[in-house]
């Protein structure tokens, strides 16, 4: 009976030591895998933006890191984009990253201006190559698909008066004024942006949803990530900005841009 317990004792433990090994295999894998996600990216955006050398006249690349050279190609690139959209009779948003500041623009003239109070960006859009990031954000950025906690356009339901004696003048609030405003634009380039409310003079169910908000997209992004790594492919990569605004600007920035609309960025 003894040696039975013993032998069950070893059993177990022998799973659990074979069962701890190839977790820990398979986490070491999934970060390789996910620290080659951001490289991938870049090979790509190179590959697609980068210097195309003509086989008669080379480009000097010492020139690329310049940086009255990087300065000058961050400016002209900014310009490129808002003189593309302002052609355009559509109304589109700028963010300047040097500034701190986002803009509501229509035919090359600002209607809103937006004081952004934090903002993270990812490694590889502020040290990767110059060259090819820049010409990525030469051409205007389009939304793809988004993701809020709030409603787009607003919809009120109301049934229409018999007659003139039944009419009563709308008086329900915008809901949305106590409801949080966050939301992340995916863009036709592979860039996602963040549009976060500030948090600092908030309420308590504000800050918890910016919470939950932020924990599932990242639960959403790992699970994607697991499915890729589990067939042995490389994690899609997605260059982000991200950005805290007032919650009345935030509002304002995402129902002010059309479903389609486009975006410029000066990093």
């Amino acid at each position: 009976m003894e040696n039975t317990e013993k032998k069950k004792l070893s059993t177990i433990k022998l799973i659990l030591i074979i069962a701890g090994a190839f977790v820990f295999v398979f986490l070491a894998y999934y970060s390789i895998m996910m620290s080659m996600g951001p490289a991938k990216k870049l090979k790509e955006i190179e590959a697609g933006y980068g210097v195309k050398h003509d086989s008669e006249e080379k480009t000097d690349e010492r020139f690329f890191t310049d940086s009255a050279y990087v300065s000058m190609l961050k400016e002209k690139s900014f310009l490129q984009s808002k003189i593309a959209m302002a052609g355009t009779d559509s109304i589109y948003m700028t963010l300047n990253i040097p500034d701190s500041t986002a803009h509501l623009e229509i035919a090359g003239v600002s209607v809103h201006s937006v004081r952004i109070s934090q903002m993270k960006i990812s490694k590889i859009l502020r040290t990767g190559n110059n060259y090819a990031v820049q010409t990525m954000l030469a051409s205007p950025m389009t939304i793809a698909s988004y993701k809020a906690t709030i409603k787009k356009e607003p919809l009120m339901i109301k049934m229409a008066p018999k007659d003139t004696s039944e009419f009563k003048p709308d008086v329900i609030p915008d809901t949305s004024d106590y409801e949080p405003v966050n939301y992340i634009l995916d863009m036709d380039n592979g860039l996602r942006i963040y549009v976060y409310q500030e948090v600092a003079d908030s309420s308590g169910s504000d800050r918890n949803n910016l919470f939950l908000f932020d924990l599932n997209d990242r639960l959403k992004t790992t699970w994607q990530s697991l499915k890729s790594a589990a067939t042995f492919k490389v994690p899609e990569y997605h260059p982000f900005i991200k950005i805290r605004v007032p919650k009345a600007d935030a509002k304002i920035l995402y129902r002010a841009i059309p479903r389609k609309g486009q975006i410029a960025v000066y990093i």
